[in-house]
């Protein structure tokens, strides 16, 4: 007799780890209580007065994300929570020694407030949304279905995040192609087009452009300067694939007879259909704060709060409740949902944005900062930004640590006032967003869900290349790819 999961079980897990996010939440209305009593204090630092040595703790962070997952695996799984806050409290109890409690307080405030509680708002709510839609049945994996499914990820990444239709797509995927004996490279595209490139177009798409709208970048602005860029590569990297799969495909001992396909071909369905209306509703609740500017705000210690920001943050709590509470739990089980990504997420990136506090000030300090030589290398003698530069020096960066504080830092570098570089300096900007977000693919660390993807293969027996041998295929696919877009498109 199958035994159905018990419903209340998982959305009892789901509304405990919801109350937990709602108990941390709680600690800003308190501290808004408590912010009367407090002398008013300056959410900036001026950079130029920093030394390089407090951009330790952000390099130690980002270089512990970067190894530790490879050199201390079991300790970095059960401590890797414990490892950000060391780097954030190696910041945070020096910085209130030597200036004062008042501006680490402002520091760690506009942090928060302005950078931290928007992102990870965002992204959990994308990923419990897409979490609640399971594609049910089995298509046949053919050279033709595979690359539309590609393309269609590409489409949905820019809408729901790469992390959401990577999680969306994956596994349906893996079903219509696991009578393949050769599928790896399907998975490896995969990440290239679906975990990354495909969420170039909007802020949804890829957390380093989400970081720029949070910086006053429009929101429409990455469709209208980086659809050529995205298309020009969609197009490269799914002709590169369609001819790969095709000679796989047709290469009859490469592949499995259909009697012995696991799963066999059935009609597509999709259940948690609910979630899709909850997904428009993140799109609405985004696009209200870019466009709705009632000119309503708080000071917190420096930091500006407005009311459009406050109504998108609580109205993305709100969908997170509804998607758990009315997602029964079958769906969520056919999806293997598990809340351990999410609590990566949001502990790294804690340590992430309470670390690069020094180092974005003294970015913005530009030749009078610790950082000149940086500035330097990206700018020519005259000062004026080397679009080339940018893309390369944000997308190595971004392809070996994390892409969205390696976007911040370029961003500050090139001057980081959004009006600016939305006008004059566009073409930087352009260089910056497509340096994150394309060369996030250049291994597994580069963006989350490219590790999501490779565990999620490996657990359904696709035998997944390990770090360098990712790295050869990026190496041997992306590189050339990055250098025609060089040419056509950042050589001024």
């Amino acid at each position: 007799m199958h035994r159905r999961t018990p419903r209340t079980s998982c959305i009892s897990r789901a509304a405990h780890c919801l109350r937990m996010t709602r108990i941390r939440a709680s600690v800003l209305p308190a501290l808004l209580l408590f912010l009367p009593s407090l002398p008013a204090f300056a959410a900036d630092i001026d950079g130029a007065s920093l030394g390089s040595a407090w951009a330790l703790p952000f390099a130690g962070m980002l270089l512990s994300i970067a190894l530790l997952p490879m050199l201390a695996r079991a300790f970095w799984h059960h401590h890797y929570g414990k490892v950000a806050l060391g780097w954030a409290a190696l910041f945070l109890l020096p910085f209130a020694t030597v200036h004062g409690p008042g501006a680490a307080l402002a520091g760690l405030v506009h942090a928060l407030v302005a950078e931290y509680i928007p992102f990870i708002t965002l992204i959990a709510a994308l990923f419990v949304t897409a979490g609640g839609i399971c594609v049910r049945g089995n298509l046949h994996g053919t050279p033709a279905l595979n690359t539309g499914i590609l393309a269609l990820g590409m489409v949905l990444a820019s809408l729901m995040g790469t992390t959401g239709a990577a999680m969306l797509l994956v596994r349906p995927l893996i079903r219509a192609n696991d009578n393949r004996r050769h599928a790896v490279h399907i998975f490896v595209f995969f990440i290239f087009l679906v975990a990354n490139i495909g969420g170039s177009l909007t802020p949804l798409g890829d957390p380093p452009l989400f970081l720029g709208f949070l910086q006053g970048v429009e929101f429409s602005w990455t469709l209208k300067a980086l659809w050529r860029e995205t298309l020009f590569s969609a197009v490269l990297l799914l002709a590169a694939f369609y001819a790969l799969d095709s000679y796989y495909f047709h290469q009859r001992e490469e592949e499995r007879p259909l009697y012995m396909d696991p799963s066999p071909d059935a009609p597509v369905w999709f259940e948690g259909k609910f979630n899709f209306v909850l997904i428009a509703a993140v799109i609405g609740l985004v696009l209200l704060s870019g466009v709705w500017k009632p000119g309503v705000s708080w000071d917190l210690l420096g930091t500006p709060v407005a009311l459009q920001d406050l109504v998108r943050d609580l109205g993305l709590l709100a969908v997170i409740g509804l998607s758990l509470r009315f997602t029964i739990a079958e769906v969520r089980a056919g999806n293997e949902f598990d809340w351990e990504p999410m609590r990566e997420v949001a502990k790294l990136f804690i340590g992430i944005f309470l670390t690069i506090i020094p180092v974005i000030a003294m970015l913005r300090a530009g030749a009078d900062g610790a950082f000149a030589a940086v500035a330097h290398m990206v700018n020519d003698a005259a000062g004026r930004p080397v679009d080339a530069m940018y893309f390369w020096a944000t997308g190595l960066l971004s392809a070996f640590l994390d892409n969205a504080p390696t976007y911040l830092v370029f961003f500050n570098m090139a001057g980081g006032g959004a009006q600016r570089l939305m006008g004059e300096a566009a073409g930087t900007l352009a260089a910056i967003s497509c340096g994150a977000v394309f060369m996030g693919a250049m291994s597994y660390i580069g963006n989350a869900p490219n590790l999501m993807v490779k565990a999620i293969a490996e657990h359904r027996g696709v035998r997944m290349p390990g770090f360098f041998g990712y790295l050869g295929w990026s190496c041997c696919i992306l590189l050339p790819l990055f250098l025609i877009l060089t040419l056509v498109f950042f050589r001024g």
